[in-house]
Order: structure tokens, then C-alpha cells, then sequence
């Protein structure tokens, strides 16, 4: 009964500090001061462990369709470059300025469900939008398309395939 009682002293005292370091508006909330490394780790386990959970069952189409790269490409060259970058591009002001920083998809290749969740849905707090509210699923499978074949090309392959890419005029009105 006494480790009991202890343990909630313990636990209601944490719960207070908490508070009045939440609305003392203390915590350094700036996107140029990052998270305690603590307060890092959990937040990077939530956003693997939900995105994976929410990603897993997404039935991933035939993504080697050229029409769909092409298309793509364009939704990627209007939406995606000033965060993600491209191989033209090595940083942007916008980038420099987000917390935590975007990856660069130029060099990492994502899984096409996982994909296909984060373009859809976004990541709150990140700075990663929901496409799905202004896209339709196809148009996102074609920027997922797109995605699959980023990280090989050369900054002449990409602007040559951004170059005729039809322009993203999919936006829901």
C-alpha cells in the first residue's frame, strides 16, 4: 500500500510540473531550436510506428505505368522540391528553415504504401501537408510512381522529364 501511495504522490507531482511548465509557455517552441533529445526519440517512434500501422494494408498498383511517372513528376516539381529537393536542387530557403528537416527524397527511396499515407494524410507538426484534401488518389499513386524513380536520376534525367510533365492543374476547386 505504501509503494502505492508513493507511486501516485510521485506520479501527481510529475503531472503538476508538467502543467506549470506547459502553461508557463517555458518549453523553447521555436523551429530553430530543436527537441530534447528525449522528446526527439518519442516523436520519431510515434510518427514510424503510426505511419507503418496506417500504411500497411494500402493495396500498392502496378507503379512502373510511364504515364504516371510523368505525371508525377510534375506534381513533384510544383508541390515537393522546396521541401524534398531534388537533383537539380541541393537546399532551398524553405527547407533550411523546417524542423524537423524533410527528407531528401533524392536520395532515399520510400516504400510505395508508406508513400502514398504520408503524400495522402501529411504528418501534423511537420510541416508535410495532406495531398489527399486537394488530390485524388490517382494523382497521389502518380506522384508515389514518380518517387520510386527519383532517387536514380541525374539532374539532366530530372528536368528533362519535368520539362514535358503535365503541369499540376489537379487541384480540387
Amino acid at each position: 500500500m505504501k509503494l502505492i501511495v508513493s507511486f501516485l504522490s510521485a506520479s501527481l507531482f510529475v503531472a503538476v510540473l508538467g502543467s506549470v511548465y506547459i502553461w508557463t509557455g517555458m518549453y523553447a517552441i521555436g523551429a530553430d531550436s530543436p527537441h530534447w533529445r528525449l522528446t526527439s526519440n518519442i516523436m520519431n517512434i510515434l510518427r514510424q510506428r503510426a505511419v507503418m500501422r496506417h500504411a500497411k494494408n494500402i493495396p500498392v498498383p502496378d507503379l512502373d505505368n510511364p504515364e504516371w511517372i510523368l505525371k508525377g513528376a510534375g506534381q513533384y516539381a510544383a508541390m515537393c522540391v522546396q521541401c524534398h529537393l531534388a537533383p537539380t536542387r541541393k537546399t532551398s530557403e524553405l527547407r533550411m528553415g523546417l524542423y524537423p528537416l524533410p527528407p531528401d527524397l533524392t536520395k532515399v527511396r520510400v516504400d510505395p504504401g508508406t508513400a502514398f499515407w504520408i503524400i495522402k494524410h501529411g504528418i501534423k507538426m511537420s510541416a508535410m501537408p495532406a495531398w489527399g484534401i486537394s488530390h485524388d488518389d490517382a494523382t497521389i499513386w502518380c506522384m508515389v510512381a514518380f518517387l520510386q524513380k527519383l532517387p536514380k536520376l541525374t539532374p539532366a534525367q530530372y528536368a528533362a522529364i519535368v520539362a514535358i510533365a503535365p503541369p499540376d492543374d489537379d487541384m480540387r476547386q
